[in-house]
Parts: C-alpha cells; sequence; structure tokens
C-alpha cells in the first residue's frame, strides 16, 4: 500500500500520539485511521466500500471494525426500521 504524509491540526496535547516516536500496538493504527475516515462516511462523502479501500482491507472487515468501535452499520431508529416495514407491507399488497 502506498502512504502520504498528511498534516493535520491537533491540540498540543496530542501532539505525542501522532509523532513517529509513538508506539503503535497492533491494529490500533488501523483503527486510528479508520475513525479518521469515519466522519466522511457518515457525511455520505465517501462509502465504506471506499474507506475500506483506502485501508487495504475488505468492506465486511472494515463494518466489523466500526461495529467493535460503537459505529452502526445501519443508522435507522426503530421508527424508521417500522416506515420501512410498512412501506414493504403496502407495496406487496398492490403487487398482489
Amino acid at each position: 500500500m502506498e502512504y502520504a504524509t498528511v498534516e493535520i491540526k491537533v491540540p498540543k496535547a496530542m501532539q505525542t500520539y501522532f509523532s513517529d516516536d509513538y508506539v503503535i500496538e497492533s491494529g490500533e493504527e488501523l483503527k486510528r485511521n479508520a475513525l479518521l475516515l469515519y466522519p466522511y462516511i457518515h457525511k455520505n462523502v465517501i462509502s465504506h466500500g471506499r474507506a475500506a479501500e483506502i485501508l487495504g482491507i475488505k468492506k465486511l472487515d472494515l463494518i466489523d471494525l466500526y461495529d467493535e468501535m460503537g459505529f452502526p452499520y445501519f443508522d435507522m431508529d426503530i421508527s424508521d426500521v417500522m416506515q420501512d416495514m410498512q412501506n414493504f407491507r403496502d407495496v406487496r399488497k398492490v403487487l398482489a
């Protein structure tokens, strides 16, 4: 995988965690990079699939990673689910 250097502005107290001498545990770098991409997924700028490509992993692995961190793949509340179910029932009646 090819890498690029990107400058970001962080509070001074966070500088330690982004410096080259900070030792990242196995998997922590992937989590950090996934977290940096999550706002773009949440705002529909990029898809989970595209984020997975950028990170060099499978889409389902990224979805599992976000799930472990508490970010659901589906962000519908129960009223949205109930409305979708009702829409499905209405369409099924029309087609029957």
